[in-house]
């Protein structure tokens, strides 16, 4: 049995900790953090064993830290648990990429950054394909225009997308700088590098498209060893549209992965 935290309960962050709590073999939900503590004790009320409410240094005191949160609080979250030498899961990766130093930290202190598929596909395959020669690594994101609303990268360059009436390409360029633009809205992407070629060599382009209903992802990858491309539709959150429902259900997945006597994938 593994306990778990989780630092964040808005619409990733409460789904898994409901999840977990109605029942996840080998796992124990102890403890969670939330900005809106009292919205947070409602939201707990009718868990059947409800987790202890704590600031986000005290998520470290369980064996898995998961980060649920918005982005501006990533390390606070992230530097805590892997001092204490925990497994750490991030749903917010694309605010891991600018803060490589935290894996020499869990390199030091015995901790373990585990990276979840979150709202992608084939990152067994990406994985795979890169232990050879990658050519190159896309990514395609298409999003309803208010699923990007309030991204940095549009604020920054006065990008308006609230009156998009046609797909409308709003950035183009590596996986870096994509995860920096939009924090809220490429994780796929940092997951996407850091399985494969690296962020500085993974392309991303945004669409804001008024003609998609789902979160759009299509990846294409040129290798010695494949040729892929695949797409995967997700239907946003009601509570968050930025993010899909399988988020979380991806999350869980990783979690149960780590505890479970079989595990299916690379």
């Amino acid at each position: 049995m593994l306990t778990v935290a989780i630092g964040g309960l808005g619409a990733i962050g409460l789904d898994l900790a409901r999840a977990i709590d109605a029942g996840a073999e080998g796992l124990r939900l102890v403890a969670v953090a939330a900005r809106d503590q009292e919205k947070a004790r409602a939201n707990l009320a009718g868990f059947r064993t409800p987790p202890v409410l704590v600031d986000l240094p005290g998520l470290a005191q369980a064996d898995i830290v998961v980060e649920a949160a918005p982005a501006a609080v990533f390390e606070a979250i992230a530097a805590p648990a892997i001092a204490a030498g925990r497994i750490f899961v991030p749903s917010s990766v694309g605010a891991l990429l600018p803060r490589m130093h935290l894996v020499d930290q869990a390199r030091a202190s015995g901790a373990r950054i585990v990276v979840p598929t979150g709202a992608l596909l084939g990152l067994d395959a990406v994985r795979a394909a890169a232990e050879g020669e990658v050519e190159s690594v896309t990514i395609e994101t298409r999003k309803p225009p208010l699923g990007l609303a309030g991204a940095p990268y549009l604020e920054q360059n006065g990008i308006d997308v609230s009156g998009v009436t046609a797909a409308t390409r709003v950035f183009k360029g590596n996986a870096f700088d994509a995860a920096r633009g939009f924090p809220a809205n490429v994780n796929v992407a940092a997951a996407l590098a850091l399985a494969g070629i690296g962020p500085e060599r993974t392309m991303v382009e945004i669409w804001a498209d008024p003609g998609v209903t789902r979160n759009t992802h299509t990846i294409r990858v040129e290798a010695e060893a494949a040729r892929l491309t695949m797409t995967i539709e997700n239907v946003p959150s009601e509570a968050n549209p930025r993010t899909g429902k399988i988020t979380p259900l991806s999350l869980l997945a990783c979690l149960k992965g780590l505890v479970a006597t079989l595990k299916v994938g690379t």
